[in-house]
């Protein structure tokens, strides 16, 4: 009786032959995330230093306190996300430029501001609250009588 012939061995394929068809897009897609993650955790450092100023919390104050601006957009008045400007503090002195979104059940606006830091203390060279729909500008900085 005769053997029969050995079988021919197929050569085992290595890892990325039989895994790169799963590999690569994931991969790719890894990559993509962790740059958007990168980017997004950027934002919100920046935007959380500039929310954390003095000055723009005064203003934003000022804006929900102001009876004009609540007539306008309502109550209550929220701040947007995406603050922009600047804002450059040295110790007892700066400055800030800051464009800063709201908006309440009534409408949208920005507070604008445009102030320096001197001695310690902001001084407000320019703080309005622009109203989107009319185009509307309440001046923050104005004292207003309560009798009126």
């Amino acid at each position: 009786m005769e053997t029969p012939p050995p079988i021919p061995v197929q050569p085992q394929r290595n890892w990325w032959t039989r895994n790169w068809k799963w590999f690569v897009p994931t991969g790719c897609l890894t990559i993509i995330v962790l740059f958007a993650a990168f980017i997004a955790s950027i934002c919100l450092i920046v935007f959380g230093a500039m929310k954390s100023t003095d000055v723009y919390k005064d203003a934003v104050a000022r804006a929900e306190a102001n009876p004009a601006v609540i007539k306008a957009l309502g109550s209550p008045i929220k701040e947007g996300m995406f603050v922009s400007g600047n804002t450059n503090v040295n110790g007892a002195s700066g400055e800030s430029n800051l464009s800063i979104p709201i908006s309440g059940p009534k409408g949208k606006g920005t507070i604008y501001l445009a102030a320096k830091k001197s001695l310690g203390r902001w001084e407000y060279q320019n703080l309005v609250v622009e109203i989107q729909r009319s185009g509307e500008r309440v001046d923050l900085l104005r004292k207003t009588n309560i009798e009126e």
